[in-house]
């Protein structure tokens, strides 16, 4: 397999299997493979099906994508690092302050999620990411752009 910069090291890699407890069984194509394709998949941007021949098929790669968002082991992962750095930094596990921010994009046609923010003049959606005081991220949501959040939402949890 190519080397390429996306590729996670070897440190990260066993990070991410004892968070996750990923088991050695054997496979046709080792977890760590089909973990770098996820990761080249968004650096880089690229299409499923563009994905290059040295990765496991698009399929598999997609299968392993899927189950482990609905698992929200993504989540987990995030959750667990931001807990290592927080403690590293001297500071508690959880943190106590969300700073939220809004920000208008302008959206293709599909006009399910079309709004217009007049204060911005965008005819679009509104992205709206919650963050604590090291920046990093808690919590993101995209509305239709003429949407604006109360003070506190109810349905995030900080």
């Amino acid at each position: 397999m190519k080397n390429y910069s996306t590729n996670i090291s070897d440190n990260q890699w066993q990070f991410i299997k004892k968070t996750l407890n990923l088991n050695d069984r054997k496979r046709k194509y080792g977890l760590r493979t089909i973990w770098n394709a996820i990761m080249y998949l968004v650096k880089t941007g690229c299409q499923w099906r563009m994905l290059p021949n040295d990765f496991p098929k698009w399929e598999l790669v997609y299968y392993y994508y899927s189950k482990w968002a609905n698992a929200e082991d993504f989540d987990l992962l995030l959750s667990k690092l931001r807990e290592k750095v927080r403690l590293k930094r001297n500071q508690k596990r959880e943190p106590s302050l969300g700073i939220m921010d809004s920000q208008s994009v302008r959206w293709g046609n599909n006009r399910s999620l079309n709004g217009f923010d007049g204060n911005k003049k965008v005819k679009g959606i509104k992205r709206h990411v919650v963050v604590d005081k090291n920046g990093f991220l808690l919590a993101i949501m995209v509305t239709v752009a003429n949407c604006n959040l109360p003070e506190k939402p109810e349905h995030l949890k900080i």
